[in-house]
């Protein structure tokens, strides 16, 4: 495998990039530094709020472009490069469609802040792992601020508990289930396969010269951007189709691995 011409590394998070216990390992932030002395362009790319990206790459975080909420939102340092929002009306129909489904709890996902009901409180644990800046309020429906994407919890399986519910919605919104509990529902742009290709033209940077490292549905767009696909061995059966090449699960540093072979070269 010739990886002389990677001009750029992309990653998703949570199942990729992150272990189980939501970390990024010391062995990610060594091979980080001899990219960046190589030159090459690091991007996250994630469901996550900007500022959870931020919190667990918090060393780099000046060196970096991050994709978040799927795409709806890119920056680079200070600069907002993707923003891509939700519109009042799409809002008001999903939830309008949710208050028919059992069990689940939606986040309103702004570019600076989340928002849930002020009944989820037992949920707050569970969205504290990947959004560290929200709000409580009384109805959803009711808040007219801007937001890039509704994310939905299923505390047990969201493809086969939520999907269903929304499925009907795909064309006219993008509806990506993103993780075995998430499912989001945005803008049809607002994915990370448009925000990167974004980030690809705004750097010059093109299929051959990208690695992009994945593990859901949500990065199916983003994958089929590079020559150099990677789906994770933990991914979904649909990435490990989509994907050129795989590589170890997240508990095995399988970004890391390929790093290594990239930076070898």
């Amino acid at each position: 495998m010739d990886l002389s011409a990677i001009k750029m590394v992309v990653t998703d998070m949570d199942g990729t990039l992150l272990n189980s216990n939501h970390e990024v390992s010391n062995e990610f932030f060594e091979l980080f530094e001899q990219l960046k002395e190589r030159g090459i362009i690091f991007v996250a790319a994630s469901g996550r709020q900007y500022h959870s990206i931020i919190d667990k790459l918090e060393p780099i975080k000046n060196d970096i472009i991050v994709i978040a909420e799927n795409g709806g939102f890119a920056k680079q340092k200070d600069e907002v490069l993707v923003s891509t929002p939700l519109s009042q009306e799409s809002k008001k129909e999903v939830l309008k469609i949710l208050e028919s489904v059992e069990n689940i709890h939606p986040v309103l996902c702004g570019s600076q802040k989340a928002y849930i009901r002020n009944d989820s409180t037992e949920f707050e644990d569970k969205l504290k792992e990947y959004y560290t800046e929200y709000e409580l309020l009384e109805n959803l429906s009711d808040f007219n601020g801007e937001i890039l994407k509704i994310a939905i919890y299923h505390h047990v399986n969201s493809e086969k508990y939520i999907y269903p519910s929304v499925s009907h919605l795909e064309g006219k919104l993008k509806v990506k289930v993103s993780g075995e509990n998430w499912v989001d529902v945005s803008s049809p742009n607002a994915h990370k396969g448009f925000a990167l290709k974004k980030v690809q033209e705004m750097n010059n940077v093109k299929p051959h010269e990208t690695m992009v490292f994945g593990d859901y549905n949500n990065d199916l767009e983003m994958l089929a951007l590079a020559d150099f696909s990677f789906a994770m061995e933990n991914a979904h059966p649909n990435v490990l189709q989509a994907a050129n090449y795989k590589t170890a699960n997240n508990d095995n540093l399988g970004v890391e691995r390929i790093l290594q072979k990239l930076l070898s070269q």
